[in-house]
Formats: C-alpha cells, structure tokens, sequence
C-alpha cells in the first residue's frame, strides 16, 4: 500500500517530470523551425548557377530567388512576432511550419524563374513565423540558468546554419539536384508536426486578448520592406537610381511614422519602451555590428574560396564546418557560463576572438594551403562565435518580460537580418567590381573592425543582470 508521505512525494515529482518533458519539447520544435528558415537565407547560393541553367532568366532570376525570401522575411519578423504574443506563439508556429513546408515544396516543383521567384516570397512569409515563436516559446518555459542553456543550444544550432549552409547547399548540388535544397525542408517539418501539436496548450500563456497593431504593421511592412528591398537593388544599381533611392525614400518615411506611431499608440505593436531596458537597447546595438560582420565576412569568404582559390562548392563548405562544429559543441555550455556570471565579458570577449579569426585570414591567397591559411582562422572564428551568440540571445530576451518575448525576439532578429543585407550590399565596394585577395583583405580587415566595434558596444553597455532583479527602464545603472 503507498503512505500519503509517498503519495505526496510522487506527487511532488510528476510537476518536475512534466515540465521536463515540456522543455524537451519546446526546446525540439524552436531548434528545428529556426533552424530551417535561417538556413533557406543562404543555401540557395551555391545552388543558383544550376537554378540558372534549368530555368534560365540570367542574374535578374538569380538575384531575385536569394532576394525574394529576405525581402519577405525581413519586412514581415516584426508582425509576425507581435501575432505570436497575441494569438500564441504554438499556434503561429504551425502556421509558419505549415506555410513553410507547402512553399519549400513548391520552390522544389519551380517550372521556371518567375514561378519560382513567387514561391521564395511566399516562403519569406511563412519563415518569419517561425523564428520570433520559437525563442519565445523558450523564455516561456526555461528559466534562469536553464534558460541560458536553452538559448545557448538554439544559438549554437542556428547561428550553425549560416555556417553550414555552404555545405548543405553545395552538396546537394554536386551530387543531386538544386530541387533538394528546398524539398529537404519537408524533413525536419514533418518530423516535429507532432511535438508541435503537442505544445497546442501553451496558445493560454499568450495574451490572446491583445489587439493587433494594424497601422503599425502595415508601416512595418512598408517601412522594412522598403529599406530592404533598396538595400537589395544597390546590388545592381547605383544610389542615384529610382530602383534604390525611391524605396529607400519610402521606407525611411514609413519607418519614421511607425516610430511616431508606436509612441503614440495605446496598443503598440513594438514597443518602444523596450529600448529604454539597457541590455535590450545595448544588446540590439551590438547585434547590428556583430551580425552585419558575420554575413559580410562568409560572404566574401565563401565566394573567394569558390571563384578565386578554385575549391568547389562542397569543398568550400567542408573548409568552413570547423567553425559550425566548434558552435555547436560549445554554445550551450556558453550558455550556462553566461546565465551563471553574466553575458557583459562573452559578449566582450567573443568578438574579439571573432576579429582576430578574421584577421588570421589576411594569410590567404593562391595557390591556397587550407591548413596554414584558412583552418586556424576558422578555429579562432568559431571559438569567438560560440563564446559571442548565446550570451548576446540571452541577454537581450532575458531582458524582456516573458510575454513579450515574440517581439522582443522579432525586433532582435530583424535587427540581424536588416544588419546583414546593409553589409553584404556595401561588398561590392570594398572588395572591388572583381573579387581578388587583396579585396579579401580589404573585406577582413571591416569584417574585424565591425566585431571590434560589438565587443566595444558591449562592454559599455551590458550589465550582468543581479538575482531577481527586474528589467531597468533607466538609462544608467
């Protein structure tokens, strides 16, 4: 027969086991939906010669199949993440997975460029309700030094897609089909659909009775989806050109009357207050450098690799995966370090080792020696991402109160994402019209001043938040 003694102790465990498997859960679900919509930024790359062979439509179609998905995520993450804070952020996930995985599909299935350019866009939508829903979902559930382990795996996890879409992308061209890059997508989403729908009951911790900001979403929407589409343009054109100045005109007054609108609203969909929290405000600052330094500096690194050292695309992936493994095998114990001590120094300390990686590429040229010139700058890269991403994504959302975490994610990652189209449209400038080692050079030496400039920003600006301290709206501490 059980005691009430033990009958309460069991009692007391099943919570604990509860929220355990919970955690697993959410922890599955916001790894892989994040996962897949990062990496369908860049995989496409290695893939758009073929694209080009297949359907042709020459570097307008080629362009625009990278642009399509960017502009759409890019000027929709802010919406969608307010629609995770107000309807839930389980259900907005399954939206977004659902939307993803048919558009993935009919990416694969493109007959020609037009159709396929359509379906990028349309995936563009759904993959910005996959992100600001996932890092929600774990502040919800994960708490203190959890919750930085937690953030600490899903950083290692999708900052690793950036990183390891060169291989994935260049493998599957090489040895199958540019179609695989995107039907590979089907995998992973069906294979979560399950949790997902398990996770049905967390929809009740969202504030489901908020309103929708609908005069600020659509000047969001204008507002980023200008910008970013001028940013896009620049690629091809000059400043002076309608295609660049008239979108960027556009956008900038949209975004100008959102911020007047956000202050104003009783209801807003951004709000502003959350900049005036020091570590959010600190944190998204140094989130612009530091992201903008990563996406120019893969960029121009990869096409070097590929166009000027002679590697294939499956090569130049396998030359960068040193950096994604050293991610993921050390960002969730970043994680736990940081939640413990603080994020102030990683996120100090990290962008430093990230620059000096950069600078080690200095040693780059042809004929290439992977060993002496580029592996030890991938190493000490990849040590100062994993030191830099955990700690930097927790100390932004821990910042934030829980429920709006969907925003607070949402702001954080357009931030990133805008942070990276700004740097990579500048490439052409400094490395030249034509790719060579002294534009790598050149490229590196900005790339390591950008990180220089994070690590910078965070050391004035983070503080190491004290137990149970709630978020400071001042501007000093």
């Amino acid at each position: 027969m059980t005691s009430a003694a033990d009958a309460s102790a069991a009692g007391a465990d099943a919570p604990d086991a509860a929220t355990a498997k919970l955690q697993k859960r959410v922890l599955v679900v916001a790894i892989v939906a994040s996962f897949i919509a990062f990496l369908d930024g860049s995989v496409v790359n290695l893939a758009l010669p073929a694209i080009e062979r297949e359907l042709g439509g020459g570097l307008v179609v080629q362009q625009w199949v990278v642009d399509a998905y960017l502009l759409t995520l890019g000027a929709l993450i802010l919406v969608a993440g307010s629609l995770s804070d107000s309807f839930g952020r389980a259900r907005v996930l399954r939206w977004g997975l659902a939307g993803f995985t048919l558009t993935s599909v009919l990416c694969g299935l493109a007959w020609n460029g037009e159709s396929l350019i359509v379906a990028r866009g349309l995936q563009g939508i759904a993959g910005a309700m996959l992100v600001p829903g996932s890092l929600a979902l774990i502040v919800t559930v994960f708490h203190g030094a959890e919750q930085s382990h937690a953030i600490g795996k899903w950083s290692g996890w999708t900052s690793g897609a950036i990183v390891l879409a060169p291989l994935i992308g260049g493998l599957s061209v090489d040895l199958l089909s540019w179609r695989v890059v995107f039907f590979i997508n089907v995998i992973p989403a069906i294979a979560i659909w399950p949790v997902l729908g398990r996770l049905r009951g967390m929809d009740g911790m969202a504030g489901s009775t908020r309103r929708i900001d609908i005069r600020g979403a659509l000047l969001a929407v204008v507002g980023l989806g200008g910008a970013v589409y001028a940013f896009i343009e620049r690629g091809t054109f000059d400043w002076d050109s309608p295609q660049v100045y008239l979108p960027l005109a556009l956008g900038a007054t949209a975004l100008v009357a959102f911020v007047r609108h956000e202050a104003r609203s009783p209801f807003p969909m951004m709000p502003l207050r959350l900049f005036r929290i020091r570590n959010f405000g600190w944190g998204n600052l140094a989130t612009a450098v530091i992201y903008g330094a990563l996406s120019l500096g893969f960029f121009v690194l990869g096409l070097y690799l590929q166009q000027v050292a002679g590697l294939s695309a499956t090569a130049a992936g396998f030359a960068l995966l040193p950096s994604t493994l050293l991610l993921l095998l050390l960002s969730a114990k970043m994680g736990s370090l940081a939640g413990t001590i603080g994020p102030r120094w990683f996120m100090t300390g990290g962008p430093l080792l990230c620059a000096a990686g950069f600078l080690l590429f200095l040693a780059v040229q042809t004929p290439l020696d992977f060993l002496s010139q580029v592996l030890p700058g991938v190493l000490v890269f990849g040590l100062g991402l994993a030191v830099t991403v955990a700690p930097l994504t927790a100390a932004i959302l821990g910042a934030v109160p829980p429920e709006e975490a969907g925003i607070g994610s949402a702001i954080n990652n357009a931030i990133a994402r805008i942070a990276g189209l700004v740097t990579i449209a500048f490439a052409g400038l400094i490395t030249g019209p034509v790719l060579t080692t002294a534009g790598l050079r050149d490229a590196c030496y900005v790339t390591a001043a950008l990180f220089v400039a994070g690590a910078v920003l965070s050391a004035v600006g983070i503080r190491n938040p004290t137990a149970a301290a709630p978020p400071v709206l001042t501007g000093d501490e």
